[in-house]
């Protein structure tokens, strides 16, 4: 026990090392949708369910486009570490050339989803004010995956400085153009609630248009960074979408997830669905920290097993979750204590419905989100072992045969409205942790048992 403290703060130090830049860029970029989320409900409440209609559109697409291209950082770091120039270019190629399918698909997509949910027991008031904030965000998703495809691009060649910059540059410019164009300031036309759906594609296009300036001016970056898609070699654009296949499906078996508990949340009414938008927000954010902890783990599993030390391995998965355990001890600390406090950036005070419903589903969020931290985790220690299917099948046995039934029986047979449904995502998130966990040790046990045979 005396060693196990220093181990214990050694890996720690070392996860933290990888996770915590990954982190602050997630949420750094998290808080351009929270900003979003913020104005919205400076409009009123229907206004936030509405926006927060679309976002939830939007973020199931774009999640599930982020996941196609997110192979590309692994490919391109092993190219590099064999020279190979050629093979590097034709990969810059093939992602954006994926980016590109994948965001005019999800961009159709996303306006005939819009159109659709009217069908799905939503406030018809609510679809019609959603519609045009669909339609102005839909184009963003283009130049959002194209900003993904050079970010990997950056990060394989461990050149990831500019993209914490970048981010950060963006929560300013999308406030002052959300202000610009909600209220016609300036130049800018008076769009309302519409507008925020126009900024968030603009800005989305200015970062992308950033951070391919800054890849442009580095020297070494410079002459593998290949817009001619038309170049791409078919045999790259097959592998790459066959890598980033099961992490797409992985993301939007998640997120599709939350997608649904959204629709079910927004059939008990206006006040519902704002507060589920609200606080779905807050631990959208929370969750950054454990993306940051997911993919430094996925990296350090890689590496232990690569030297053939499975007790790091373990070590490592038992590190994270440690880490991720204390932040959100913390979080649930400030859930309990000032829940008002939290949510009045969110939701209009005079709203006392909204805000009612929105404290209780705080209660569950602070347990919900051990759980939900737990999962992401295990789906990267997953990945660190090359096993992507293995982590979406466990995904939809968690989330879709058991979460989601769960919330429907609770919230709507149940009678337990909103935070029904929200227990519902609390047991499926549980779920999906532990049979993700249990795979991870299962098969690093297996390559332990097989390794001294090779």
């Amino acid at each position: 026990m005396p060693r196990a403290l220093p181990r214990l703060l050694t890996d720690g130090r070392a996860l933290a090392t990888l996770a915590v830049p990954l982190a602050l860029t997630q949420l750094a970029q998290v808080a351009v949708t929270t900003t979003d989320t913020v104005m919205m409900g400076l409009l009123g409440t229907e206004a936030l369910a509405a926006g927060g209609l679309a976002m939830v559109i939007f973020n199931q697409l774009r999640t599930m486009g982020v996941g196609l291209v997110t192979a590309v950082g692994n490919q391109v770091a092993a190219a590099d570490a064999r020279g190979d120039s050629g093979e590097l270019r034709d990969l810059v190629r093939a992602s954006l050339l994926l980016a590109t399918l994948a965001g005019a698909a999800g961009a159709v997509l996303m306006v005939g989803i819009g159109h659709a949910v009217a069908w799905l027991g939503q406030d018809p008031g609510v679809v019609e004010a959603a519609k045009p904030v669909i339609y102005a965000m839909a184009p963003g998703l283009l130049p959002c995956l194209w900003f993904q495809a050079i970010r990997q691009f950056t990060v394989g060649m461990n050149r990831p400085q500019a993209l914490l910059r970048i981010t950060l540059a963006s929560i300013v410019v999308n406030i002052g153009l959300n202000w610009a164009f909600i209220h016609g300031v300036w130049i800018f036309p008076e769009l309302g609630l519409p507008g925020i759906g126009l900024a968030t594609s603009v800005v989305y296009t200015l970062t992308f248009l950033a951070l391919y300036a800054s890849a442009r001016r580095d020297p070494g970056l410079a002459p593998l960074l290949s817009l001619a898609v038309w170049k791409t070699r078919p045999a790259t654009l097959r592998r790459l979408t066959a890598l980033g296949g099961p992490i797409a499906a992985t993301y939007g078996s998640e997120a599709g997830f939350f997608s649904v508990v959204a629709l079910l949340a927004g059939s008990f009414g206006t006040a519902a669905l704002a507060a589920h938008t609200a606080v779905n927000q807050l631990v959208y954010i929370v969750f950054q920290i454990a993306v940051g902890l997911s993919h430094a783990a996925s990296l350090g599993v890689s590496r232990q097993l690569a030297v053939g030390d499975t007790p790091g391995a373990l070590r490592l998965r038992n590190t994270a979750l440690a880490w991720a355990a204390a932040v959100m001890a913390v979080v649930a600390v400030v859930y309990l204590t000032v829940p008002r406090l939290v949510l009045a950036p969110f939701l209009d005070a005079g709203d006392g419905d909204a805000t009612g419903i929105a404290v209780h589903l705080l209660l569950v969020a602070a347990v919900l989100q051990f759980f939900d931290c737990t999962q992401n985790i295990g789906v990267g220690l997953l990945r660190g072992l090359d096993d992507t299917k293995g982590g979406f099948r466990l995904t939809l046995v968690g989330y879709w045969l058991v979460g989601l039934p769960a919330a429907a029986l609770l919230g709507l047979t149940a009678g337990l409205g909103t935070t029904g449904i929200w227990l519902g995502l609390l047991i499926g998130l549980a779920t999906t942790a532990v049979l993700l966990m249990r795979r991870f040790t299962r098969k690093v046990a297996a390559t332990a048992v097989a390794a001294p045979a090779c």
